[in-house]
């Protein structure tokens, strides 16, 4: 699993012009599965996102997780992290996880989520989504679960 992690003062994602998701103060997580990711994956990547100390402490130091700061997360499947630009100039997306699995791990990525944080939004799985955001920071973490692993 790959996510782009953005501490945001607010975020939310919109299909066919209407609001699905909406959050303040936290983090905005575009998540992409790949093909072979299983439930440990997705468990190894909630538990270092909701500890992953990226907002300020009080004296201004990236220390407090967005637990600690009661913050909000919204989700947002992305299989466009999983792209191949190695050859040519039109990516391919053959590591993704085919869609049943991948909307699978990130609705249990989610239940995963909400064990921790008491507000967790997201996009629809395959739609055509608007996402808006106030970047806080502005603060954006790359992780991906293989080089957590140390693969």
């Amino acid at each position: 699993m790959k996510a782009v992690v953005q501490r945001v003062a607010s975020a939310s994602v919109c299909v066919d012009g209407k609001t699905v998701g909406e959050i303040g103060h936290g983090l905005l997580v575009f998540l992409g599965v790949a093909e072979g990711d299983t439930e440990a994956e997705a468990v190894l990547l909630a538990a270092k996102l909701v500890n992953l100390r990226i907002f300020p402490d009080e004296n201004g130091k990236m220390n407090r997780s967005v637990k600690d700061v009661n913050g909000e997360i919204l989700v947002v499947s992305q299989f466009t992290l999983l792209a191949n630009c190695r050859h040519g100039n039109r990516p391919d997306f053959l590591a993704s996880a085919k869609p049943s699995l991948a909307n699978e791990l990130y609705e249990f990525f989610k239940t995963r989520l909400r064990q921790e944080i008491k507000r967790v939004e997201s996009g629809i799985f395959g739609a055509d989504m608007k996402v808006s955001l106030l970047n806080d920071g502005p603060v954006t973490i790359l992780l991906d679960t293989d080089a957590l692993k140390g693969k």
